[in-house]
């Protein structure tokens, strides 16, 4: 039974790692802004899930802190990416409508 959950966790993180390459390619070339912050946030949630099947495989507690860690870390980038990008859109759309204001 040892020997088919070790094989499980295994499999389960190589198709973490697929589906991660996936998203990084979204990312890279998504048409829009928010598929590639949507893409980026993907990878956080499947790395932090990697690293809890890593924690169970390994049968090392510690890595369960490392995950949390990285969850905080990881939440906070998309927030701040996510800000950015609303900031900068709505600069855009401002410029725009003065454009349109003095035509």
């Amino acid at each position: 039974m040892e020997q088919f959950c070790d094989g499980f966790l295994t499999v389960v993180l190589v198709v973490l790692g697929i589906l991660c390459f996936f998203c990084l390619v979204r990312s890279v070339k998504g048409p829009r802004i928010a598929d590639r912050i949507v893409a980026v946030n993907m990878i956080g949630t499947m790395t932090m899930m990697g690293i809890a099947v890593l924690t169970v495989k390994l049968e090392e507690a510690f890595l369960a802190d490392v995950a949390l860690i990285y969850a905080m870390i990881s939440f906070l980038a998309v927030v701040v990416v996510a800000k950015v990008y609303m900031g900068v859109y709505r600069e855009k759309t401002q410029a725009e409508k003065n454009k349109k204001e003095e035509k």
